[in-house]
């Protein structure tokens, strides 16, 4: 095992990523990017475009909507980009990037032109792609950065299923419409 002083705080890496980082990286690329090989697909339906691409379908106008008062499909994108960008800071950095975290900043964003979806959606883009990239890069974790790391997974599904729930221009393949292995 390999103890790692942070100055903040003092850890021991239970483990190396090695053997995981292929599978995070396939499930991750999959929610993000989608699904478009027969038989590779382990969470979306083959032929799904994954969440990128649906968020390019809509329109800011249908980013903007909100079904029965909850969030907008713009703000469920800018706190995944957020979150996203969170991750990458700790790649990056090492540390603790979620104690001065802002989560509340994304959640107000409702209304948007179509410049500032563009941006959202750009900027998402560009985070998903470092994030990717960072889980397929072997490191030393603890426990609770190791569990953030799954759970950086789960949150985008997560998020992905309430703007399919909200945005139906935004949904994958329906039954019976995807392509068989």
């Amino acid at each position: 095992m390999t103890s790692f002083d942070t100055g903040a705080r003092r850890y021991t890496a239970v483990m190396r990523t090695t053997d995981t980082a292929s599978t995070l990286t396939r499930l991750f690329a999959e929610l993000v990017d989608g699904a478009t090989e027969s038989g590779g697909a382990f969470v979306l339906n083959t032929g799904d475009t994954g969440l990128l691409r649906s968020l390019d379908k809509l329109s800011p106008e249908d980013a903007s909507r909100s079904v029965n008062g909850g969030a907008t499909v713009a703000a469920h994108a800018q706190h995944l980009r957020y979150g996203l960008s969170l991750m990458n800071r700790w790649a990056d950095e090492g540390g603790n990037p979620f104690a001065d975290a802002t989560w509340d900043a994304a959640w107000k964003v409702s209304a948007v032109d179509a410049a500032s979806w563009t941006e959202i959606r750009g900027g998402l883009r560009d985070e998903a792609q470092r994030w990717r990239a960072a889980l397929g890069t072997e490191r030393d974790v603890d426990g609770i950065e190791f569990t953030g790391m799954v759970a950086s997974i789960v949150h985008l599904a997560y998020h992905l299923g309430a703007i399919r729930q909200i945005g139906a221009t935004a949904r994958g393949p329906k039954e019976g419409t995807f392509p068989s292995p």
